[in-house]
């Protein structure tokens, strides 16, 4: 098969399967964890399908140089549009794609990854980046999430009896043991290695909320401990509700390490941002940005990461003022939505209303704009590119279920433009 490099137009080859390996709460492995591959065991939101009919979890090892992998890396290098990559190739969550982070991450390494490669698409190069979910633990349950990712949601899941051993099998015995033990045996021992022989060159901390994690201030501790912290870049997704643990604190970490960033999930302010994200409060998240902010010596270190929902939407204007109050980056994305039933997607309002909405908040942002709010302008520019869709009843209904065990009312918030509350009545 023919080998073409990004150097010799190659657009589509990525340096994630040479590097990085992504681990779910429950322990499906994926190229990245914006990677569209059919499910191992159990699908996820994102997942285009799911042919497993039992729990057979991969080790790293058994994973790394699998069928799969080598497919992928030889599709990769003969520069194919891969299915597992939709969303990097259609921009489907954001304008600034996974795909870019990852090729200038490790751009030294390249011409490493065509040379290690033979021609099966096994790799001698080793896992050096690591985004793995140890568990699902979440003090929040944010309303695009779910109880694969929050241990709150599926708490309440469990006590409203709103789960079914058919439809989320993970969460059921024997298959919720299983899944345990070899979180904390072989997944637990495959990073702790991974650290001890100074491997790791990059850690994702995603959830779950991974301040909440043991396994994230231990990791942390351990690679200052070893002396190689200066050969670490780390970065979070993290809903900044804590950052201290047992008396360590998150802000004299991460100076210590070669580079850091967090992006600090945001999707509204005051009370929007509290029913779009339940767990949050705002005023202590904006406490905890701040001390964030005091310490941080780059303006990429503290950003925004603003998921725009349809309630988000009517937040747009709040949210650039709040970058440009705090003088940070707003780093934008949109909801996944890959069903009719997503009613909170913002493709899920009519055409005009949409694009009306986008139009009114780009007429009061652009002029007073700066570089920080590039991603949030390019993002709901290219919203009006989308196609929207037609939201379902049961998406509605669903919502509306929630209301009623969290207490929420939806309709308070969509009051806030009559039009949206209008089109909400109406469905």
């Amino acid at each position: 098969m023919k080998r073409i490099k990004p150097s010799e137009g190659n657009k589509t080859f990525c340096m994630a399967p040479w590097t990085h390996t992504y681990l779910s709460p429950q322990t499906e492995r994926r190229l990245c964890c914006a990677s569209r591959e059919p499910a191992q065991s159990f699908k996820q939101y994102i997942d285009t399908g799911n042919d497993a009919k039992e729990y057979k979890p991969l080790t790293l090892k058994e994973h790394w140089n699998s069928d799969h992998m080598k497919s992928v890396r030889l599709r990769m290098m003969a520069g194919e549009e891969l299915p597992e990559c939709q969303v990097c190739d259609h921009k489907l969550l954001n304008t600034d794609v996974y795909r870019s982070y990852w090729n200038q991450l490790f751009k030294d390494r390249v011409d490493e990854a065509y040379d290690s490669t033979d021609e099966t698409g096994a790799t001698t190069m080793q896992t050096i980046s690591f985004d793995y979910r140890f568990n699902n633990l979440c003090n929040f349950k944010c309303r695009m999430c779910g109880d694969m990712l929050s241990s709150s949601w599926e708490a309440e899941s469990r006590k409203n009896k709103t789960w079914s051993k058919e439809s989320q099998p993970w969460m059921a015995s024997p298959l919720r043991e299983q899944i345990i033990k070899f979180q904390d045996t072989q997944v637990v021992q495959e990073f702790v290695e991974a650290v001890e022989t100074k491997r790791i060159k990059e850690i994702y901390w995603c959830g779950g909320e991974p301040l909440m994690w043991d396994m994230h201030w231990k990791a942390m501790q351990r690679i200052i401990e070893l002396g190689f912290a200066k050969e670490v870049y780390v970065r979070y997704n993290t809903n900044l509700s804590r950052t201290s643990f047992k008396g360590i604190k998150l802000f004299d970490l991460l100076p210590q390490f070669q580079d850091w960033q967090i992006c600090s999930s945001l999707d509204g302010t005051g009370e929007v941002g509290e029913y779009i994200r339940d767990g949050l409060n705002y005023e202590q998240w904006l406490r905890n940005f701040k001390e964030g902010m005091a310490v941080a010596k780059t303006a990429r270190e503290m950003r925004l990461d603003y998921t725009i929902t349809m309630p988000g939407l009517l937040e747009l204007k709040n949210m650039f003022d709040l970058s440009r109050e705090l003088d940070t980056e707003i780093l934008t994305k949109v909801m996944f939505t890959f069903s009719n039933d997503e009613i909170l997607s913002p493709l899920a309002l009519p055409k005009k209303l949409l694009h009306t909405i986008i139009d009114e908040a780009l007429a009061y942002i652009e002029p007073l704009a700066t570089r920080k709010q590039r991603s949030l302008i390019e993002v709901i520019k290219n919203l009006k590119n989308r196609e929207t869709f037609t939201p379902t009843k049961k998406g509605k209904q669903r919502q509306e279920n929630i209301d009623k065990i969290r207490k929420q009312d939806i309709k308070k918030i969509l009051s806030r433009d009559e039009r949206v509350l209008d089109w909400w009545t109406s469905i």
